[in-house]
């Protein structure tokens, strides 16, 4: 087997290259026209699709029906290749060979577990391997950098802007907001909603960025996704709560625990879109761009300039290479206002 794999290495290398420094300062040499890539988890595929989407291979998850809609037709029937990174990594290397991408590129953590993946992966296929910083502040230098690996800078460098212009718009808004007077939000996953994010963890990254101050924060000694209590829940009180489980959202305003809190009573819960990606995180790539909008939005209505239904559309076509029509718009944001189900 190690044998096999040495040969379809060689057959894998590149005869033209040039050099790309990725986001963990590795140098590699990626060749000059990249027209197949391999995602190594949905981050990173979200990336290639949104930059060059006839580069990408296939889809580390097959897309769903409710997903398809909103993915270019094209694309909607990409192979399901596995995972080379994260949770129920599956794909083996052999998978990759068979494909022979130009380029494996992974979007997200720069740490050495990844970067100690990407030179052995590297190593073993003789396939280039790109590891892209995935932090949301990040968004727009990994615009760049893929969009010039990927031989579109031009239409990396429109993403970029994009991004950037949203960013100042909201850091302009926030500049006159007092973090005192800030809206409190719980990020509820899973149908008892009871998983959360911690402050400054990934899946809670756009709530923060969006000027919401997490509730679930004991000072930065616990990291990433948590279990709560609802007896937590109660004291933190928050005023608005965010979800993307449609279980939770159906009974919330129906539970006699969940009632008695602010945001419940007050009808600040709301349920973020999910397709063809998560708005709020699941996974967290650049489909958290459009979560930014909404968040701001739901946060500070008084404020926020913009119409949820125009910017969805914008985005959609913009990021997503699709044209929505009226029902696919009102079934993607049925509940996202806030109204509760009937």
């Amino acid at each position: 087997m190690r044998y096999l794999l040495m040969i379809l290495a060689l057959l894998a290398v590149p005869a033209q290259a040039r050099t790309v420094t990725d986001s963990a300062g590795r140098v590699v040499e990626v060749p000059d026209n990249v027209n197949t890539v391999f995602a190594a988890g949905p981050p990173a595929s979200i990336l290639v699709y949104v930059l060059k989407p006839e580069a990408l291979t296939g889809w580390p998850r097959a897309l769903r029906p409710d997903e398809r809609t909103y993915i270019a037709e094209p694309y909607r029937d990409l192979p399901e290749t596995g995972r080379l990174t994260g949770r129920g990594g599956e794909a083996n290397l052999e998978r990759v060979l068979q494909i022979k991408p130009d380029l494996i590129v992974d979007f997200g953590s720069v740490r050495d577990t990844y970067i100690d993946l990407a030179n052995r992966v590297q190593q073993q296929t003789g396939i280039p391997y790109l590891l892209i910083d995935g932090r949301f502040e990040n968004t727009a230098g990994a615009l760049r950098t893929m969009g010039a690996a990927l031989g579109v800078p031009e239409r990396g460098e429109t993403l970029a802007q994009d991004v950037e212009a949203t960013f100042a718009r909201l850091d302009s808004m926030l500049d006159e907001v007092p973090e005192e007077d800030r809206p409190r939000v719980y990020l509820a996953r899973g149908p008892e909603g009871l998983e959360t994010g911690m402050k400054g963890s990934i899946n809670t990254e756009i709530i923060e960025r969006a000027g919401g101050r997490n509730v679930a924060d004991d000072g930065g000694v616990t990291k990433g996704l948590v279990n709560a209590s609802m007896e937590q829940v109660i004291v933190a009180n928050p005023d608005t709560i965010v979800t993307w489980d449609r279980n939770f959202f159906a009974r919330v305003f129906d539970d006699p625990l969940w009632r008695g809190i602010d945001a419940v009573r007050d009808g600040q819960v709301y349920l973020s879109p999910t397709a063809p990606f998560g708005w709020i995180d699941r996974p967290p790539s650049l489909n958290r761009l459009m979560g930014l909008h909404w968040m701001a939005g739901l946060l500070y209505p008084d404020r926020w300039e913009g119409d949820l239904k125009a910017d969805t559309r914008a985005f959609y076509k913009l990021y997503y290479h699709v044209d929505l029509d009226d029902d696919d718009l009102e079934r993607l944001l049925e509940w996202a206002e806030g109204r509760p189900p009937m």
